[in-house]
């Protein structure tokens, strides 16, 4: 599938790289392995430098998502309402680091340093749905309304 995206850019032009980076993740979520090959083949570059690219910029990813995307806020207000314990407390409910993936690919954690909720802080966003002033014994319950909404149905979440 991603070599259709070659037709859009000339051989050997390494100018293309990230715009090649950027139209392989936009279709696959992330950069699989096989594309970052044939990507150092079209452009004329060498592996390590396509994964030198592909490391250094944050918009880029080497893994897949979740089904879920986890962005717990670290933000000054987040912060000092704690949410280092709720971190803490979502990377052992899920067994993963922020940063990392399930392995059942339900859940990609990530740390943020502001949602933009200060108000209703601690808070996480789940998709595209707030929860805030949440503790650390609200996490499961948590979790598991999206551990059941199935992969075709809208999140509809209420706090």
């Amino acid at each position: 599938m991603h070599e259709k995206i070659f037709e859009n850019y000339q051989p050997n032009d390494r100018s293309s790289l990230i715009p090649l980076l950027q139209d392989v993740q936009n279709i696959y979520g992330y950069l699989p392995e096989n594309a970052l090959r044939d990507i150092s083949d079209f452009v004329g570059v060498p592996l390590s430098r396509v994964y030198g690219v592909a490391t250094f910029y944050n918009q880029f990813r080497l893994t897949p998502l979740g089904k879920n995307i986890i962005r717990v806020c670290r933000g000054t207000a987040c912060h000092v309402k704690n949410s280092a314990n709720i971190l803490y407390a979502l990377e052992n409910e899920l067994k993963i680091k922020a940063g990392e993936t399930t392995r059942d690919k339900q859940f990609t954690l990530e740390v943020v340093n502001c949602i933009g909720a200060c108000s209703i802080a601690p808070v996480i966003l789940v998709n595209e749905d707030y929860h805030g002033r949440i503790t650390v014994k609200d996490i499961p319950k948590i979790l598991k309304k999206y551990q059941t909404i199935k992969k075709t149905d809208k999140a509809e979440v209420t706090e």
